[in-house]
């Protein structure tokens, strides 16, 4: 089912940007798991609407409501479901979307394949609100990998092409990241949100890079072909809205490499095998290798802009412009950070379930 995911865990999540409430329901997690709901509401603030200028103006506290699967701050063994209520919408602002599709947007694609009955106020089902349920359920097991040793950060890596160091691949310093706004370099992150305001200024938007790092994870996790853990990893990263690249390790680079390049020598550090470099990602042959997991994601710029567009009529077949009302953001790479660390840790404690139960 496409709005499903995992393999011995179960992440449903349902609700459209509009509709009355947006949720999740998580199946198959042990009883017994600790819930720390402070952690887990600010976890949930990083990726809420509405913050600061970069971000769209729609307000919503975003404040989960769990209907089941939590008892006395531990999980039961129950299903955990949670919903979010909608309360901020504005409807109005896409009547002219029954007609017209929007450039960049799945409006088109979804049209054909729903007939006509699909919901395009605020892009349905197949908007980033959807992201918010997500990350409750990434909030969760985040808190659960945590209590491993487990840690998973991510950072803006660029922004409408203005880049901030990398961490790294090998012994990652996740203390370097900025909490206010995900870099390492602070200069680095002032530049990319001029680039986020000109495009504002401009009713435009840029898109950009987040790389992820997760460290303490032992070796073992994951399998061969389709059960690997990038396999994992990219299913549900892929179905964060707007993302349109992914790579680990050294990614596309590795084209250019040389074999005795790209190999990651195996070495021996304070008794415990390990690799010289990180190449890899660590992850080799779908299995993770006890070296820090890294990968990057490409998002492409917001699609809803406020200048004027070329487009079409459904009714009439003929060709339109459009100018798309709303509040958007004018990049949602900021907001995307904390949405890409929850799928990684939805990947990972689903690895974990299937390597240890």
């Amino acid at each position: 089912m496409s709005s499903t995911y995992g393999e011995h865990l179960k992440l449903s999540i349902f609700g459209q940007s509009h509709s009355p409430a947006i949720g999740m329901c998580l199946d198959g997690i042990p009883a017994g798991l600790p819930v720390d709901m402070e952690a887990l509401l600010a976890f949930l603030r990083r990726r809420a609407p509405g913050q600061n200028e970069y971000s769209t103006s729609r307000k919503e506290e975003d404040i989960p409501e769990f209907l089941s699967g939590i008892v006395e701050g531990h999980t039961c063994g129950a299903p955990i479901s949670a919903v979010i209520y909608n309360r901020n919408t504005r409807s109005k602002d896409y009547s002219n979307l029954l007609d017209t599709p929007r450039p960049g947007h799945a409006d088109y694609a979804a049209q054909v394949k729903y007939k006509g009955f699909q919901d395009v106020a605020g892009g349905g089902h197949f908007s980033g609100r959807l992201t918010a349920p997500l990350c409750i359920a990434g909030g969760l097991c985040k808190q659960w990998l945590e209590a491993m040793g487990i840690t998973i950060a991510a950072k803006i890596d660029s922004i409408g092409g203005v880049a901030d160091e990398l961490l790294d691949p090998v012994s990652p310093e996740l203390s370097r990241i900025g909490k206010d706004f995900p870099v390492v370099n602070p200069a680095a992150g002032e530049a990319m949100r001029q680039k986020i305001t000109e495009a504002k200024a401009r009713k435009d938007s840029v898109g950009g890079i987040v790389s992820c790092y997760v460290t303490g994870l032992p070796s073992g996790w994951g399998d061969p072909m389709f059960g690997g853990m990038e396999s994992r990893i990219a299913q549900i990263v892929y179905g964060i809205p707007a993302v349109k690249g992914l790579e680990f390790g050294a990614g596309f680079q590795v084209a250019a490499m040389t074999g005795s390049e790209n190999n990651d020598a195996f070495v021996i550090a304070q008794g415990k095998i390990q690799t010289a470099t990180n190449h890899s990602g660590g992850i080799l042959g779908g299995i993770t290798n006890a070296m820090p997991l890294t990968f990057r994601t490409a998002f492409k710029p917001t699609p809803s802009i406020a200048r004027k567009q070329q487009s079409v009529h459904y009714s009439t077949c003929t060709p339109c412009p459009l100018e798309i009302q709303g509040r958007h953001d004018p990049c949602i790479v900021p907001r995307a950070v904390p949405v890409v660390e929850a799928a990684a840790a939805i990947a990972l404690f689903d690895s974990y379930l299937c390597a240890n139960l």
